[in-house]
C-alpha cells in the first residue's frame, strides 16, 4: 500500500479539490484507493451528525468507500484553526490520539491510501505539536499542493524546506492556479518549474483556473483529474 500526506502551502490553496481528483484518477486506473481527512473544521449540521464538505469528497471517490467516521474521525463545526476549535469543544488532541482515532482508516489496505491536511504543513494540533508530526508519525510520502497566486513561490519553497527538515519524502508537487487574474503567472510557474526541478521533486499536474467547477459532479471533476498523473 503505498501512503501520502497531501499538505499545501497555505489555507485554500485547493488541497481538497487536488485530493478528491486524485482518488478520481487511482480509481479510474483500476485501483483501489482511500481518502482521510483526520481533522475537519468548517462542518454543517445535518440529521446524521456533524459532515464536511471536504471529508465528503474523499468519502464519495474512496473505492470502495466507508462509513463517514473512518473518513474523518474528528469533525469539528466552527471553521477555525483546528487547534482552537478542539479546545472550545473540550477535546485534547494530540499526534497520538489523532492517530488513534484515524487507525481504522489508516488500518484500511488499498493500493492508494491519501491522507489530506488542514491548511498549511505547520498548521497546529495543540501548543506543542503540528500536524507536519502527525504526518511523520504516519510516514508518510508528502504530495504538495501549490495554490498559484501572489506569494506562491516563498510559500512553495519555505514548505519543501519545512518538509525535508522533518525528513520527509515529498513525492511531488501540484500547481493549483486559484488567482485568475495573478499577473506573470506564466512566470512564477516558470521558476517554480525550474526550482522544484533542481530539488529533484517531479510535478504531477498542472492545473489552470476553471471556473464554477463542481468537485461533487464527478464529469466536472474529471477537468482536474485527467490533467493529474499519481506518484511513483
Amino acid at each position: 500500500m503505498k501512503r501520502y500526506f497531501l499538505t499545501g502551502t497555505d489555507t485554500d490553496a485547493g488541497k481538497t479539490l487536488i485530493s478528491a481528483a486524485l482518488l478520481q484518477r487511482a480509481a479510474s486506473q483500476g485501483l483501489s484507493c482511500f481518502g482521510l481527512k483526520p481533522i475537519a473544521s468548517g462542518s454543517d449540521r445535518t440529521p446524521q451528525g456533524l459532515r464536511n464538505r471536504d471529508a465528503l469528497l474523499h468519502q464519495q471517490y474512496s473505492s470502495p468507500q466507508q462509513d463517514y467516521a473512518t473518513h474523518n474521525p474528528v469533525t469539528l463545526e466552527p471553521a477555525i484553526a483546528p487547534h482552537i476549535a478542539t479546545a472550545q469543544a473540550g477535546i485534547h488532541l494530540t499526534c497520538d490520539s489523532l492517530v488513534t482515532a484515524c487507525q481504522s482508516g489508516l488500518e484500511h489496505s488499498v493500493d492508494f491510501q491519501l491522507v489530506e491536511g488542514a491548511g498549511g504543513w505547520l498548521v497546529p494540533l495543540n501548543d506543542d505539536e503540528t500536524l507536519a508530526d502527525f504526518a511523520t508519525q504516519l510516514n508518510a510520502s508528502i504530495i504538495l499542493v501549490v495554490g498559484i497566486r501572489l506569494g506562491c513561490i516563498n510559500h512553495a519553497c519555505l514548505s519543501v524546506h519545512a518538509i525535508r527538515r522533518g525528513g520527509l519524502n515529498i513525492a511531488g508537487w501540484v500547481a493549483n492556479g486559484i488567482d485568475p487574474d495573478m499577473e506573470a503567472q506564466a512566470d512564477n510557474l516558470n521558476y517554480l518549474d525550474q526550482w522544484f526541478d533542481r530539488e529533484k521533486i517531479p510535478c504531477l499536474g498542472k492545473i489552470p483556473h476553471i471556473a464554477n467547477i463542481n468537485p461533487f459532479d464527478p464529469n466536472s471533476l474529471q477537468q482536474v483529474s485527467e490533467r493529474l498523473q499519481l506518484p511513483e
